[in-house]
């Protein structure tokens, strides 16, 4: 095999290297604290025997309660235990139970291609979830002030995933939104505007700085089958027979 097939893509290794390096600063570990609460309590609904999580970021492991082994494949990063790049997966088709790709979409060089690998790897009846930075919030307008990784970030709005998913053989079952304070670098400013948390939460406003779509892959082959309709059998009615004259009958 030539090296270029084998050489991972030198600008998706660049833009990894600054996404992980961008969440391990205060605002990025402020979204994925918030985050990893709320994947929490929606993973506490899923059983199984695989979980699969892809996300950008470095030591960031999702430990479900439900489900027996969880593996963090992705870039080459601290915490990652099986190394690919985001269009190549070496686990084989509808492996998984759950699969998490956190921020995958909003990092990514080709996020149709990610999406496709995530889908694939989703046992009919299992979960894909999708966290994105969330483009209608302070979060999403402060990456055109960043001069960080933050400024890459695609913000694909969740509406439009949620469209990706449909055409992949999903149904949507939950969308919810998450990390209503500002990105700050205080960990004092973050507890005193703590209550917007709850705020938000409560009255589920879509403005928080991430989304989380929830979605179940359609079962394959299962459709009704067609019952064969019964026709309804009418009365027998004499049908007329043509009279034949003793004449004719001799002859």
């Amino acid at each position: 095999m030539s090296e270029s097939c084998t050489k991972p893509d030198e600008r998706w290794l660049t833009l990894m290297n600054e996404t992980s390096a961008w969440f391990d600063s205060p605002a990025g570990q402020q979204l994925l604290d918030q985050e990893r609460r709320v994947i929490g309590q929606e993973l506490s609904r899923c059983f199984g025997s695989y979980l699969v999580h892809y996300g950008p970021f470095a030591n960031a492991a999702i430990e479900p309660q439900k489900i027996k082994r969880s593996v963090r494949l992705g870039p080459p990063l601290a915490g990652v235990e099986i190394v690919c790049e985001e269009q190549s997966w070496p686990i084989g088709e509808h492996a998984a139970d759950v699969v998490v790709v956190q921020h995958g979409l909003d990092f990514s060089l080709s996020p149709h291609a990610l999406l496709r690998e995530a889908a694939r790897s989703v046992r009919p009846g299992g979960h894909l979830l999708i966290v994105g930075v969330n483009p209608w919030s302070v979060w999403g307008a402060s990456r055109l002030l960043s001069r960080r990784a933050l400024r890459h970030a695609r913000c694909i709005r969740p509406t439009r995933v949620g469209d990706w998913l449909n055409l992949l053989g999903f149904a949507l079952e939950k969308r919810r939104f998450g990390c209503y304070c500002p990105p700050l670098s205080s960990g004092q400013w973050q507890a005193r505007l703590s209550p917007l948390e709850i705020a938000g939460e409560q009255m589920k406003l879509p403005t928080g700085g991430f989304y989380l779509l929830v979605a179940r892959k359609l079962m394959v082959g299962l459709r009704p089958l067609r019952q064969s309709r019964r026709e309804r059998m009418g009365q027998l009615l004499p049908m007329p027979v043509a009279k034949v004259s003793r004449r004719d009958a001799e002859q």
